[in-house]
């Protein structure tokens, strides 16, 4: 076995890089295709999920195969490969083994024991298998992993350590408040109808929201995301809507969870900021106009609450501004209400009440140039103090961002009313969790597993070889036979079977012991060189071993041969 793994994660690389990073699905298979292509590799796969991107090959050389692996990660994903490399980890043999059984145990994730990583497993599996890049060791490998997973997953507690993603991000928007109170009677924008979205979906229907609309880029998945949430009996309402309803629905929802492949934003700063603005302005939201043009504000008969206190003539100027100067509003004004100025030079002055009031558009624009400074200031400190709001009651809009490249723009955190957990804040708050006693037994779990694992794998190396030796023996049994027939044509036919069956038994208990001892000898680590010995033993034709090698490789049945690593 020469496994090698080369990657990326969340724990190795920060957010941003891990964003620019991702892989489509179109730059998986190219990847894939271009990796087999390379020399040092004869099978592979890559496990690309919203915090991780991970290559794993089959390689006949180390140093070339990080070199190659390394330079195609960087090709693909599009970062640079001296900018990638600082934060690329390697591991190889029983150490990648390891890596990605503790990775399925969901040790290595973001929640600590999140059992959605299974389903991230199986899919860079199949994607293997679909491609036929995947061999007999990534197929022996990855359904292992998934074998040790469930294991973990039923025989210890490690779903107490941590939950799922949506789980996880749902506790980081409610606070302090338990996320069935928190989530009863809410309204819910689902963006996405992938596998992610769709957990999403159904963890918010659990949690007791009272409806939930799902967009999609394709309105049919979209529906039928809907069709079974109302088909779940729990009597939420569901119903899907197209994407370019969406601006128009943030004004309706308390809650929107999104995650899509969408390479570009799929929420501005500008569409939440409409939307709070709207709601806290007592403002309602018309059709748009033909062509797309912004939808055009209508008063309410009745003023909704307020936002952060601000006086909501204020936030109806402040839509006004949006519409006639596009982003200048969000660059400008949206700072100036939630920014408390720290430093000298803004042309609007310290109080966000008066934001709009004689402020011409240069000086709004000079503004969003000095929040705009004040914001890289903040991010040099933790990331966390910016993003939390001590009252989760307080919050008119809570998004829930789970996508890699991030979906939802990460300034909407400075508008007032709005709460926006994404997956950079998740993994702030996840390392403060405390790590459950389960998580040792779990580790326990996977080092019993590896070894084993390698155990089999060594096992399984030098079985072509018995293979061919009990070949070569039957071979040797029938030469014989036949030179028996010639020399004793009188024998009828059962001499000759008993004649026949007595050779076969002599041959099989001289071979019963060493091969029982070759293969025992094989299994334990440095035992590679026995199949090796045996050869030379026996003289046996390379190409015989090999084509045996081929034949079992190529064997359907092996596949999901639950018995075959263990």
């Amino acid at each position: 076995m020469s496994l090698l793994v080369v990657g990326l994660s969340h724990r190795s690389a920060p957010v941003s890089v891990l964003e620019r990073a991702s892989l489509s699905a179109d730059a998986k298979t190219k990847l894939l295709h271009d990796t087999l292509a390379a020399e040092p590799a004869t099978e592979a796969t890559v496990l690309a999920t919203c915090n991780r991107i991970e290559l794993y090959a089959d390689v006949d050389k180390f140093h070339a195969g990080v070199a190659e692996l390394s330079t195609l990660l960087a090709q693909h994903s599009g970062v640079a490969l001296e900018e990638l490399t600082p934060y690329l980890y390697v591991h190889y043999e029983d150490r990648a083994v390891h890596h990605l059984f503790s990775v399925a145990c969901g040790l290595d994730s973001m929640v600590v024991g999140e059992g959605q990583i299974l389903g991230q497993i199986k899919d860079a599996l199949a994607l293997g298998q679909e491609l036929h890049t995947a061999g007999r060791l990534i197929n022996d490998l990855f359904q292992q992993a998934l074998r040790v997973g469930k294991r973990a997953h039923s025989e210890t507690g490690i779903d107490r350590a941590g939950q799922s993603l949506v789980t996880f991000g749902l506790e980081q928007l409610a606070v302090r408040t338990p996320v069935a109170e928190w989530a009863h009677g809410k309204r819910a924008l689902v963006i996405g109808a992938g596998s992610m979205s769709s957990l999403a979906a159904a963890t918010l229907t659990r949690v007791g929201v009272r409806e939930v609309v799902v967009a999609n880029r394709t309105t049919q998945r979209a529906e039928r995301l809907a069709e079974i949430l109302v088909a779940s009996g729990t009597g939420v309402r569901a119903s899907a809507i197209p994407m370019a309803e969406v601006a128009d629905e943030l004004t309706r929802v308390d809650v929107v969870v999104s995650c899509t492949g969408a390479t570009g934003l799929v929420l501005t700063a500008d569409d939440v900021l409409a939307a709070v603005s709207w709601g806290a302005a007592g403002l309602a939201p018309v059709e748009r106009e033909e062509g797309g043009s912004a939808p055009v504000p209508a008063p309410r008969t009745q003023a909704g609450p307020d936002v952060a206190g601000l006086d909501t003539d204020v936030l109806a100027r402040l839509v006004a501004a949006a519409e006639a100067g596009g982003r200048m509003a969000d660059a400008g004004a949206a700072r100036t209400i939630s920014a408390t100025p720290e430093a000298d030079g803004c042309p609007v002055g310290p109080d966000g009440r008066s934001a709009l009031t004689g402020v011409d558009a240069n000086a709004l624009e000079l503004h969003g140039t000095w929040a705009d400074q004040g914001e890289a200031a903040a991010q040099r400190q933790p990331r966390r103090s910016a993003r939390t709001h001590t009252d989760a009651t307080a919050v008119r809009l809570a998004l829930l961002d789970l996508a890699m490249p991030r979906d939802i723009d990460a300034a909407v955190h400075r508008i007032p009313g709005v709460r926006l957990v994404d997956i950079e804040s998740l993994a702030e708050a996840s390392a403060d969790a405390p790590m459950a006693a389960d998580v040792d037994a779990v580790r326990g779990i996977v080092a019993q597993e590896v070894a084993a694992f390698g155990a089999a794998q060594r096992a399984a190396h030098i079985t072509p070889t018995v293979v061919a030796l009990r070949a070569m023996a039957a071979e040797v049994v029938a030469m014989e036979v036949a030179r028996l027939d010639g020399r004793l044509p009188d024998l009828d036919e059962r001499q000759r079977a008993e004649v026949t069956q007595t050779v076969r038994r002599v041959v099989d208990k001289l071979l019963h012991a060493p091969t029982v001892r070759v293969k025992q000898l094989a299994s334990e680590p440095g035992g590679a060189g026995y199949a090796d010995a045996l050869r030379e033993l026996f003289d046996l034709d390379p190409q015989t071993v090999a084509s045996v090698s081929r034949a079992d490789a190529a064997d359907p049945k092996n596949d999901d041969d639950p018995g075959r690593a263990s």
